[in-house]
Order: C-alpha cells, then structure tokens, then sequence
C-alpha cells in the first residue's frame, strides 16, 4: 500500500512538472534552436545532480553492477526518444503531434506485456484507453500547423517507441537505485546536446551567442532552469521511482495529466483560450486517470482477499 501511494504520488508529480514546462519554455523556443535548449538544460541538471552527489545528498555507487542496462535506459530515453520527438513534432501539426504522443501510454502497455509479461488489467486498459480519447481530443482543439511529413511520422513512431522500452528497461533495471539511472539519463543527455549544440555553433560560427544565451536572455535561463532542475533531475528521478515502484501498466496512466496541467497553466498564466472542447478532453484525462486507478484498488483488494 505505501508503495503504491508513493508511486502514485511519483507518477502525478512528474506528469505536473512536465506540464508546467509549456509554459517556461514557450518564449525560449523562439529565440533559440533546439539544440542550445537541450544542451543547456542537461548541462546544468547534471551540474545540479553533480553538485548534490559531491556534498552528500544524493549517493551513486556502481561498483560490481553490470553498465549495460544503466546504458540502455540512458540511450532510449533522453537520447532517442528527445531527437526524435523533437524532428517529429518539427515536421507535424500541433494536433497530430499531440496525438501521436499520446499513444505513449498504450505502448507502454504493450512493451510490458510483450518483454515483461506483465498484461494491463481490463480497467486499467479502458482507464488507459480514455485517458488516449482526452488527450486525442485536446489535441485536435488546438489543431493547426504545418503539414505532416513521412519524416515526421516516422520520427514520432520511433519516440513512442523509444519511451516504451525506457520503460521497461528501468523497470528491468533492478540492480540500480533511481538516483543512478537518473543520473545516468543526465550524463547521457548533457555529453549528446551539448556537443550537438557546440557542432551547431561551429557550423552557424555563433559560439559565443550559444555561450551567452543564459546570460542574455532571461526567458531562456529560466526554461533552461527549469528544465534542467525541475523537468529533468526532479521529473526524471520521479519517473524512475515510479517505474520501479507501481511498474510501467500502472505509471502510464498518469501521463495525460501533463496535457490536464499544460492547458491549466496556459489558461491561467499566458491567458491562452480554454474551449468547451478543451474542456471536454480534460474531463475525459480526469475520468481515464481515475478509472485506471480505480482498477489497482480494486487488484488491492483481491489480493488481500486471496492472502486471507
């Protein structure tokens, strides 16, 4: 049961710091590109986990343990599962982008089942399932945008992929505390985006601009602050330690409620529309988290049936 509720509680808190990230990020997007984004926010999480690890806080002891499924982990998710989330949504309306993503939950499921052999229960499946709807929903309200490519398709595809087996790998990954596999993630996504945001600098000779970005642009050191604290030490360790604690079945649930929080903040802090339809798909995530949930109680509760 404490697990449960510390998992949960994991899973929701993730989900809101991701949420939140629209907001902090939406000006930094338009005065820089994508690379110098993520380069600079994995270089200053890793710097901040660096920082916590060297005064005690936070305690990472590989010795004796096997690299290899720390660097699977590591690999899908930031590395693949960013760039190709970051190409697909370049190269695909905001709706379809949307969508697509949203079938991260159910992918989830599916990698689960398949290499864990671990099969969703029917309510956590139809929770799952209306969670998908809201998303699909809120999606299709914003709408708009550029045309889709096969690029893009293919680039989203290979996203909700990748964070499935991110998925499963740190549930696989038991020999590691979730403070190691995030800090992992982090080494693994500061080494990527930085040296890719450094090759962009040299090739575009803007160096020193990449350099002094946080310096002189206010809206970017505060998404990239944000980013890098919140969305990817705090959110990241949060991940893993629901992973490891209620499984991918269970955590997938709640990943509708970055879109729920992302529409909140938006409304109430950019001043952004909020339609009935937008309204619609939220209560449609609410319902979908709740009915997913509901279906673990209900597990709870035959098991302990069973032991008595």
């Amino acid at each position: 049961m404490r697990d449960n509720v510390k998992g949960s509680l994991s899973a929701l808190g993730c989900e809101t710091l991701y949420g939140l990230s629209y907001v902090f990020t939406k000006d930094a997007t338009e005065s820089a590109s994508w690379a110098a984004l993520l380069g600079w926010r994995f270089l200053i999480a890793l710097l901040g986990m660096s920082l916590c690890i060297a005064i005690g806080l936070i305690r990472i002891d590989l010795r004796g343990k096997r690299i290899r499924p720390l660097l699977l982990a590591a690999l899908l998710n930031p590395c693949i599962y960013f760039i190709a989330e970051t190409i697909g949504i370049s190269h695909a309306t905001a709706s379809e982008s949307g969508v697509m993503l949203a079938c991260i939950p159910v992918a989830s499921s599916a990698a689960s089942a398949l290499l864990l052999r671990k099969r969703p229960r029917r309510l956590q499946m139809i929770g799952i399932a209306i969670t998908l709807s809201g998303v699909m929903l809120t999606a299709l309200a914003a709408g708009g945008g550029e045309g889709t490519s096969a690029i893009g398709y293919a680039s989203l595809l290979i996203a909700v992929a990748s964070y499935a087996l991110y998925s499963v790998s740190v549930e696989r990954a038991s020999a590691y505390t979730d403070a190691e596999i995030t800090y992992a993630m982090l080494a693994a996504g500061a080494l990527l985006f930085s040296a890719s945001a450094l090759a962009e600098g040299l090739i575009r000779g803007s160096i020193k601009e990449m350099l002094m970005l946080p310096v002189h642009d206010p809206g970017f050191l505060r998404a990239v602050l944000y980013q890098g604290i919140g969305c990817s030490i705090l959110a990241f360790f949060l991940s893993n330690k629901a992973l490891s604690l209620i499984g991918v079945n269970h955590a997938s649930s709640f990943i509708g409620v970055a879109t729920l929080v992302s529409i909140a903040a938006g409304t109430m802090l950019l001043g952004e529309p909020f339609t009935a339809v937008q309204a619609a798909g939220a209560a449609l995530i609410v319902a979908g988290v709740y009915t997913a949930n509901a279906g673990r109680k209900g597990k709870r509760k035959e098991d302990m049936d069973g032991m008595r």
